[in-house]
């Protein structure tokens, strides 16, 4: 079975069943829900045969392996799940290109299909774009582009964001990225959402 070919996928953290190509914008200030509901996103991923990508910032790679294994959750075999530091990945190079980050997510989706696995999830902490590095403004851009890039590569995304390091109106110009958002332990319609026309019509792509 192919992640196409794949009517629904569970998150683990809610009963609801949801088509591949979700993407969710989760902002939070509770640190333990937090790890609660990343840790069962990886667990379902895992026990239906996904490809689990988590970049983390705030938890040092290892840590959050020793986190998961002392939650009982292994992967199948070693290309099963990626754990990167998130500035690694999305800035590999002291800047941040969404062109760039894109096609990572594209080659993340091919190789874990190409690799058997029945899916890919990926999951992310966005705290680096908060700290002023080069081309973090273009972040919220990056999150609407996914919404055209999951039509082709149904990858599930959940996008983390710590409520605390934002200001309102950074935060309101990331919701219009999103369709769906984590509300209390629910995925929920996001009534801020904007299509990807929608949105770049609001919010013009800077010369870069």
């Amino acid at each position: 079975m192919t992640a196409s070919a794949r009517a629904t996928v569970s998150l683990g953290f809610t009963a609801e069943l949801f088509p591949p190509g979700t993407h969710m914008c989760y902002i939070y200030n509770d640190e333990r829900e937090r790890l609660e509901i990343m840790s069962e996103f990886v667990r379902s991923g895992i026990e239906s045969g996904e490809k689990i990508a988590y970049f983390v910032e705030e938890m040092s790679p290892q840590a959050l392996r020793d986190y998961l294994a002392g939650l009982g959750i292994v992967p199948t075999e070693e290309t099963q799940l990626e754990i990167a530091p998130s500035v690694d990945v999305y800035c590999p190079e002291g800047r941040f290109s969404p062109d760039r980050m894109l096609g990572r997510l594209r080659s993340a989706y091919e190789d874990g299909i190409r690799e058997g696995f029945n899916g890919v999830r990926l999951t992310g902490e966005m705290h680096w774009a908060l700290r002023g590095l080069p081309g973090s403004e273009r972040l919220a851009e990056y999150e609407s582009r996914i919404n055209l890039l999951v039509v082709d590569c149904p990858l599930t995304v959940i996008c983390q964001y710590d409520a605390n390091h934002f200001d309102g109106a950074t935060l309101f110009k990331i919701l219009n990225a999103h369709p769906m958002m984590i509300v209390r332990g629910q995925v929920v319609h996001n009534p801020y959402y904007l299509s990807p026309e929608e949105y770049f019509a609001r919010y013009p792509v800077p010369n870069v």
